[in-house]
């Protein structure tokens, strides 16, 4: 059902399955658990942060809706489960000055044409320049760099298709990449047995690599981060929350507005200006 109706990704399918097979790992065939037993999964998973927990709560929550859709069953036990609070962590973010120190490094060391760092020069212009998740970026095929538009064509989740534009500098060091990429693979980004694509795995740590090298602690890089600091940067540049939530791909604006955090003092001077009994810029 998760895969024919609502199209999720494999990533998003196997986490579902490890959730639910936690769950069977307590309590057996999940078919035939009743309100007690689900209830028992709060001291069962006590050691969980919240997060996780509330995670595996929602994962049973419809796989019950899904048995009663079915006829499986004709009650709800979720309403046993344990409802931990959680709250969504804020962002790590990359100033200016980490993401310019980046960029120096990255166009640095791909000076000399070498075809690895031509490569991590176009993967970092798309995490940063348009706002990729990792598995979109390195999943992207070839077709989906057209040769005049400049846009990408990027499934994300769900399978769902958008258009994210390029920025002039990502445009120039994808076609430096591609005069440079081998030939015999359909992906943008290709392995190198040339059959498969770059791993998220294998793009994180080539980026955390480049983090030490460019003087910044490895641990603040990540795939994710790039993408945040594209929000983030774009937000404070005065972009649109739905614009946002378009180039970002969020099904949900509520997501979005996890960016709002980072700017507020410019949303407060906003809605003194804009605002029709706001006094002014000196508020």
């Amino acid at each position: 059902m998760l895969a024919a109706e609502r199209g999720a990704a494999a990533n998003t399918l196997a986490a579902y399955r490890r959730d639910l097979e936690a769950a069977e790992e307590v309590l057996g065939d999940l078919s035939l658990a009743g309100r007690e037993e689900l209830a028992s999964l709060g001291e069962a998973w006590s050691a969980l942060a919240a997060s996780s927990l509330a995670r595996r709560c929602s994962a049973l929550r419809q796989f019950y809706g899904f048995l009663i859709d079915e006829g499986a069953r004709d009650d709800d036990p979720s309403g046993a489960l344990p409802r931990p609070r959680s709250r969504r962590p804020l962002p790590r973010l990359l100033s200016h000055d980490e993401v310019g120190a980046l960029f120096a490094r990255a166009e640095e060391e791909a000076a000399g044409d070498r075809p690895e760092s031509v490569r991590l020069l176009a993967l970092l212009e798309l995490l940063y320049g348009s706002g990729l998740r990792a598995s979109e970026l390195v999943s992207l095929p070839r077709s989906a760099v057209p040769r005049d538009a400049p846009f990408l064509t990027v499934t994300g989740k769900g399978g769902q298709q958008r258009m994210v534009p390029v920025s002039t500098r990502a445009r120039a060091a994808l076609s430096r990449w591609l005069a440079l990429r081998p030939e015999g693979s359909r992906h943008l980004f290709p392995s190198r047995s040339k059959e498969g694509f770059l791993t998220r795995v294998r793009l994180f740590q080539l980026l955390r690599e480049l983090a030490g090298r460019a003087g910044i602690a490895p641990d603040k890089i990540s795939p994710h981060v790039l993408r945040h600091a594209f929000a983030t940067h774009l937000l404070e540049g005065g972009a649109d929350l739905r614009v946002l939530q378009t180039l970002l791909g969020h099904a949900d604006i509520a997501t979005t507005q996890i960016y709002t955090h980072v700017d507020s003092a410019r949303l407060v001077k906003l809605v003194n200006l804009r605002h029709p009994l706001g006094q002014g810029p000196e508020r």
